[in-house]
């Protein structure tokens, strides 16, 4: 489904004219299989959402190569890393990053607008699909009406509308209490398996992390199997 291949990335620090390259990422290399969940798991600063934004084709690596369903998606210029994404993949954020003037269910609706899907359409895919993750009582409600916990079942919904093969989860239950993390978590298990979804989740978090099918260590800019089962 995705395969890295030997991807480097550094960020250059310092003043103008004595700026100096730091490494970030190190000849990454492993591969995520359909219908699998990955856990890539690190402190803040270890590289792996630089890893997450490179997979996702916001940020070009300076070497190596990023191959998603057959297709090398590192080469793309930004126009069309665009539409891959908006085609491909879903993405879940740790602070939502809804619309806060838009209701829960014109939040879940606006990907397929920026499909140019026909309201018929949209209206009839929003209704079944707030019904799925339980928001059907709050959907004429507006962020701030909201709890953390339906927040993030809204951002996960509106990962799903368009229905996408891949959806990378950046710290999805990093703003969330406990109890309210175990249920998100349960939701994204029971997407991965009734829509066949592969799930790449970005997290400090061992908790988080044991969801997956296969669990990667990230550290220093180096990537290394370690956790649940054998490596890629």
């Amino acid at each position: 489904m995705i395969r890295v291949e030997h991807i480097q990335h550094s960020f250059k620090i310092g003043k103008k004219g004595k700026e100096r390259p730091v490494p970030v990422l190190k000849d990454l290399s492993f591969e995520v299989e359909k219908g699998s969940i990955i856990s890539i798991v690190g402190r803040s600063g270890s590289g792996k959402s630089t890893l997450l934004h490179i997979m996702a084709g916001f940020l070009k690596p300076e070497s190596g190569r990023i191959t998603v369903n057959g297709t090398v998606t590192s080469d793309f210029t930004e126009t069309q890393s665009a539409e891959f994404r908006l085609d491909q993949f879903g993405f879940i954020f740790q602070n939502f990053q809804l619309m806060p003037g838009l209701t829960t269910f014109e939040n879940i609706e606006l990907p397929l607008k920026l499909k140019g899907v026909s309201k018929t359409e949209r209206t009839k895919l929003v209704r079944q699909l707030v019904q799925h993750v339980g928001l059907k009582e709050v959907q004429d409600h507006y962020p701030n009406e909201l709890s953390g916990g339906q927040q993030q079942r809204v951002s996960i919904a509106r990962a799903l509308i368009t229905n996408p093969p891949i959806i990378f989860a950046d710290e999805p239950t990093g703003s969330l209490d406990s109890e309210t993390e175990q249920e998100i978590l349960a939701l994204i298990r029971s997407l991965n398996e009734s829509r066949g979804i592969t799930f790449v989740i970005i997290t400090h978090d061992d908790e988080v992390a044991s969801i997956a099918d296969e669990i990667y260590q990230m550290h220093d800019g180096v990537l290394k199997a370690g956790g649940m089962h054998h490596a890629i």
